[in-house]
């Protein structure tokens, strides 16, 4: 891994869905031409939607406009050697634009989620019994949204049918509870699990050879309201593969075994300093079947 940083790359898509928009990186094997971009990605297993800052040097008056536009949309992907993927896509929630010198900065604010759980009215009134199943894929349909699920999940049955009239949050959240369930949106998609435990039993190896950083740190993570574990801090060479609720399987001096990712940081520049991910995993106890390699 020792030249990933000679091989950085990415691509950033930006405008409203189905409509006009932008896309500027390594697009057609450019090289020389590509534009100096940074990022902050923050993502955890909550309910509130992911957060991130984007910063752009140099973008054209036109594709500026594109970012005033209301409802725009950003994709971001990042990796090496233009075998990139997906690290963030969500609403743009600010755009600011200030001198550098000869150049000029324009950071963009996104949340991942926002607009669909703020903006999606629900009303539904269903005769029972309901399976809550049902009801999660109903939702998720008015959001716009794919939704995935846990393969050990079960569903419980409203008897007496099904009413509510709100915001998507809310719906989501009435549900989950019933079910004894956790929600969260990660790149615009609905996971729907068990609360603590991984959306899927693949693994990633994580160690020295794959792009493990350095030596795990035994920290204390909160995990909700008045709630913490111990759990351990890694850093790896950018990956966007391995996301919230993935199950890693670390290889190190310090820590081994399986491990949830309760929390990843994605922090970049494609011409300096950062190109790495820093998490907050917790141990699991049940294996987990061996799928790819974390590597880039």
């Amino acid at each position: 891994m020792s030249n990933e940083n000679f091989r950085r790359t990415y691509t950033l898509k930006c405008g409203k869905a189905g409509g006009q928009g932008f896309q500027i990186g390594n697009v057609h094997n450019a090289v020389d031409d590509v534009l100096h971009i940074s990022f902050s990605i923050e993502k955890c297993d909550v309910e509130s939607p992911n957060t991130a800052k984007v910063q752009v040097w140099n973008l054209s008056n036109e594709n500026l406009k594109i970012l005033d536009g209301e409802d725009c949309i950003v994709e971001l992907k990042a990796g090496y050697d233009r075998n990139d993927t997906l690290i963030l896509v969500g609403n743009i929630t600010a755009v600011t634009t200030t001198p550098e010198n000869a150049d000029r900065m324009t950071e963009i604010a996104v949340m991942d989620g926002r607009g669909e759980l703020r903006d999606t009215a629900v009303s539904l009134s269903l005769n029972g019994p309901v399976n809550c199943l049902d009801l999660y894929k109903q939702v998720a349909g008015m959001m716009g949204l794919p939704i995935v699920f846990a393969d050990d999940l079960t569903y419980a049955i409203f008897p007496n049918g099904f009413a509510y009239v709100g915001k998507a949050k809310g719906i989501l959240q009435k549900i989950a509870e019933y079910c004894g369930h956790s929600w969260t949106i990660q790149n615009q998609i609905i996971q729907v699990t068990w609360p603590g435990r991984a959306i899927n039993s693949r693994a990633f190896l994580l160690n020295s050879d794959t792009g493990l950083i350095g030596i795990p740190k035994r920290i204390t993570i909160g995990t909700g309201t008045n709630k913490s574990q111990t759990g351990w801090e890694i850093e790896y060479f950018l990956n966007g593969a391995i996301g919230v609720n993935d199950v890693i399987q670390l290889s190190s001096s310090t820590a081994n075994g399986y491990y949830r990712v309760y929390k990843v940081t994605i922090d970049g520049d494609n011409q300096q300093g950062d190109w790495i991910c820093t998490a907050q995993v917790l141990e699991i106890k049940a294996d987990a079947a061996l799928d790819v390699k974390a590597q880039s």
